[in-house]
């Protein structure tokens, strides 16, 4: 399953598709109290890195093979997501997992 980044800005060349082994069964985690009802947004291919460094234990160079990006990639989209998660966890936001142009086919999407 491939899922379509936008670059930021104007300049320079698309990203690459990541490959998402599959899409998370939930939309979101809401804590209990709620602080700060303003969500956090976590995107699929950093929940997708952080399940494939954190639970199934694999290096980043195998984790970047399996999404079909490489090992900077994976550590920058592992910084971002692990940095969401503690910031929900201590603000007490909740969290929303948005699939953000993603395509479930099995070809990447045209650019």
């Amino acid at each position: 399953m491939w899922q379509k980044r936008h670059r930021c800005g104007k300049r320079g060349r698309c990203p690459k598709p990541v490959i998402l082994s599959s899409f998370p069964a939930i939309q979101g985690f809401v804590p209990n109290p709620m602080l700060n009802p303003e969500p956090i947004l976590l995107d699929p291919a950093e929940l997708e890195a952080m399940r494939l460094i954190d639970l199934e234990d694999l290096s980043q160079e195998e984790a970047g093979k399996r999404m079909g990006v490489s090992r900077g990639t994976v550590w920058r989209l592992l910084k971002s997501g692990r940095r969401k998660v503690v910031l929900a966890l201590i603000e007490g936001r909740p969290i929303a997992i948005f699939p953000s142009f993603a395509n479930t086919e099995g070809e990447p999407p045209c650019l």
